[in-house]
């Protein structure tokens, strides 16, 4: 899939604000940045020499370590996928694809098309992170699109690098993992806490909730001073690479195939998924993980048309969502050596040493930064972290809710350089990580900035 016309490389930025410091910047990335797949293996690397270094473990304990994280957290991992599988699907069912194909009409200049399509995805992300990655390509190929047909000037990896920069307030929304594992009963951090923290001390507290509002602001203002200005330096969306519909194969040809073409099996799922949601929150049931998921399965069933167009876009969804699911066990296998080894534990007691109960939060937040760099997961560095991260609050004085999002936030923030969750959204626009790393390498600096000041305030 060709985003761009043939030979012609990614802007440096040219013609922006901050085109000084893009220009080296990308050349930079472009020259250095390997695939997510090899770069899964190096910090594979990477983490096993550190725990031969700073841990007592010997080569034999950390391969035996690698090769029972390889199926840890198999549980977790299935409703990870889950999420970004259902959340692909739901994003390219035709009501949500036409919503994304008016919404791609309103934006009138360049730089209205980086800022929308970054608030779309922004907002998405917040809904599930699965549904933020896929709005994020879908709209970015979208208004690329709209522009390709206006003759409007528009930078697609710029375009691109806005749709994930929405990816990093994911975690302060309504699939945050760390906090929906807190405040599910029986989890790991409930057992620590001796109850489940409630989501509305965390993600629905009014100072997350404004810190999001904050971020969008700042993040927005950032990718204002690093779009690319000069006509003559942008790239487009390739005349070959416009997104095309799910083709469905409904042909009705035996009575088995017009059960297949009906809408009465999935719209019979879809009431029944809502009788069981509304059961699930009458009587009292939060946010879980599962709930999550079963809330967009609902969504699915009741807005695709027949088992034959959900079938066609399972397997597009599977397509798309396949290179993540392949490393995943690498990253459980990173996990494994760095639980089993005590690699994490020096990271997080390193930080913990340092801390007094105003700058604990601050602490946890870069800890939990450096470790999504080997785990780039918020429930994987939950489960983790966890045990030492809230012994130490408790000690300190300070409120669980902010060392869990604490370790969300320096989940999500750090997303912005590591490759592993924008495959799925690169998949879509047909780009590689280096070509948008240089832009969210400064989203990185400007949402660090307020995740910092956040904590720092209410510690």
């Amino acid at each position: 899939m060709n985003a761009a016309p043939s030979g012609q490389k990614p802007s440096a930025g040219g013609g922006a604000l901050l085109g000084p410091v893009m220009r080296p910047l990308n050349a930079l990335v472009e020259k250095l940045i390997p695939s997510a797949l090899v770069f899964a293996i190096g910090l594979t690397i990477i983490v096993a020499v550190l725990a031969l270094l700073l841990t007592d473990a010997g080569p034999v304990q950390v391969v035996e370590e690698w090769g029972l994280g390889l199926a840890g957290l198999l549980e977790f991992m299935t409703q990870i996928a889950l999420i970004l599988f259902l959340g692909y699907i739901l994003a390219s069912t035709r009501p949500v694809r036409a919503l994304l194909r008016r919404l791609a009409q309103v934006p009138r200049t360049p730089m209205q098309a980086y800022l929308f399509v970054f608030l779309i995805a922004a907002l998405a992300s917040l809904i599930t992170w699965g549904l933020g990655l896929v709005v994020g390509g879908l709209m970015a190929r979208e208004v690329a699109e709209q522009a390709r047909r206006r003759e409007m000037p528009v930078h697609f990896p710029m375009l691109v690098a806005a749709g994930f920069s929405g990816f990093v307030v994911w975690h302060m929304g309504y699939s945050a993992s760390g906090p929906l594992t807190a405040a599910t009963p029986d989890s790991f951090v409930a057992d620590v806490l001796g109850e489940p923290l409630s989501i509305t001390e965390t993600v629905f507290s009014s100072w997350n909730l404004i810190a999001a509002a904050v971020t969008i602001l700042v993040v927005a203002g950032a990718l204002t001073l690093i779009a690319p200005r000069n006509p003559h330096d942008v790239v487009p969306l390739g005349v070959d690479a416009r997104l095309q519909d799910t083709e469905v194969d409904d042909a009705v040809a035996t009575p088995a195939d017009r059960v297949d073409a009906s809408r009465l099996p999935t719209l019979l799922v879809g009431l029944m998924l809502v009788s069981y949601l509304a059961i699930h929150f009458s009587g009292g049931g939060g946010l879980t993980l599962d709930i999550v998921n079963w809330s967009f399965l609902t969504l699915i069933m009741l807005l695709v048309r027949s088992p034959f167009e959900l079938l066609a876009l399972t397997k597009e969804a599977a397509a798309n969502v396949g290179d993540i699911l392949l490393q995943f066990p690498l990253y459980a296998g990173i996990l494994g050596i760095m639980a089993g080894t005590g690699l994490m534990q020096v990271f997080s007691e390193a930080f913990v040493a340092i801390s007094t109960d105003q700058t604990f939060a601050l602490w946890a937040f870069l800890s939990a930064g450096i470790v999504n760099f080997f785990v780039p997961s918020g429930g994987g560095q939950i489960a983790v972290q966890a045990p030492i991260l809230l012994e130490a609050a408790e000690s300190l004085g300070t409120d669980p809710a902010v060392a869990i999002m604490a370790v969300a936030y320096g989940d999500q923030w750090t997303n912005m350089i590591q490759p592993f969750w924008a495959l799925p959204l690169l998949a879509i626009a047909g780009l590689k990580m280096r070509d948008i790393l240089g832009y969210t390498t400064i989203v990185l600096i400007a949402s660090g900035l307020v995740f910092a000041a956040t904590l720092l305030i209410v510690s």
